[in-house]
């Protein structure tokens, strides 16, 4: 017989993948994108070429916002190394919330700032939900 304290561990673990894995698709996906400087023309988001030009930053940062994606979506999805994963959040919270605030400061309607957002709500979930194993443990000094 389960108890509540068990279903609720079970809630959280599937919450945890749906968010991660659907996570690590968007990250993957754009980073791809990013890192091979696709055009999408017309497109500004995802950025590709036209929407990193349009929102005022360089073409080689795709480059790098690539490279970083795709290598948080490895922590993020590996075993162990915790303070890794803890790093690939914070740096795609970092990545998510400024391509929201970019589009803000574009005047952009909420469309385009929509897969920002999602995948921001998607960090912020996995984050929060990921399992003792996926979290760095601090042993208590006295």
């Amino acid at each position: 017989m389960q108890t509540a304290k068990n279903k609720s561990g079970k809630l959280n673990k599937v919450i945890y993948w749906i968010s991660t894995l659907w996570l690590a698709s968007g990250m993957l996906s754009t980073g791809i994108l990013q890192l091979l400087r696709m055009e999408a023309e017309g497109k500004i988001s995802p950025p590709g070429v036209y929407g990193m030009k349009y929102l005022g930053y360089p073409v080689y940062f795709m480059t790098i916002l690539g490279i970083w994606k795709i290598l948080g979506v490895v922590a993020l999805l590996i075993p162990r190394f915790p303070l890794l994963k803890e790093w690939a959040y914070a740096g795609f919270f970092f990545i998510m919330s400024g391509a929201v605030f970019s589009h803000i400061a574009m005047h952009d309607p909420f469309t385009e700032m929509f897969p920002s957002v999602i995948l921001l709500i998607l960090t912020v979930v996995s984050w929060y939900f990921r399992p003792l194993s996926r979290k760095i443990v601090f042993a208590r000094v006295n």
